[in-house]
């Protein structure tokens, strides 16, 4: 998640006064996203599946690599 300006390419969705901008060919890989505020931070999850390689041990989570 970052600041940016939209672009021809982007969706944009306004909720609750905020401007969400989502590169339409990412939203298609990557639908439905769900952003939820969470205290200090947001939580951005996805229907991407991201595949883990073998050589890496990762993070401590079970659907990706670090």
């Amino acid at each position: 998640m970052a600041l940016d300006e939209p672009r021809d390419t982007d969706h944009v969705y306004k909720i609750n006064d905020v401007e969400y901008l989502v590169d339409k060919g990412f939203m298609e890989k990557a639908k439905p996203i769900t952003v939820d505020f969470m205290g200090m931070g947001f939580k951005i999850t996805s229907g991407m599946v991201i595949e883990q390689s073998s050589s890496c041990s990762g993070c401590g989570s079970t659907s990706n690599c670090c």
